[in-house]
């Protein structure tokens, strides 16, 4: 196989020796697929320009949510607490077919918590 595709190359800094595949077609021109032949070489005059991440703010999800002091079950406004589960897992325990509303809710927002009112809150316990 090294032999079969074993090429070389002009570079800019001279001949340099890769692996190359071509493929002829008729009427366009050929198909080139080339390893290696990359000068290795310090560019002393090379600029980096690294991408600034955008700042990440954890959990604005959950605020907005409180925020908008609506329950997600119900739609009332007042006394609005926050219901949270240990895991989604434990939502849909096995051999359990009918999930309260309140768990299919959790499960469709994949989120482990749920804002709801004191009734609503009261209910789930």
């Amino acid at each position: 196989m090294r032999d079969r595709y074993k090429s070389t190359i002009e570079t800019p800094h001279g001949k340099r020796r890769c692996f190359e595949a071509n493929l002829v077609r008729p009427g366009r021109p050929p198909l080139v697929a080339r390893f290696g032949g990359i000068p290795l070489r310090r560019q002393k005059n090379a600029v980096l320009q690294d991408r600034v991440p955008s700042p990440r703010r954890p959990g604005r999800q959950l605020i907005e949510r409180l925020l908008t002091g609506v329950c997600e079950i119900c739609g009332g406004t007042e006394n609005i607490t926050v219901h949270h589960v240990r895991r989604l897992a434990d939502l849909e325990p096995p051999g359990h077919a009918d999930a309260p509303k309140w768990a299919k809710l959790m499960s469709t927002k994949r989120r482990k918590s749920l804002i709801v009112c004191d009734r609503c809150h009261s209910s789930i316990h």
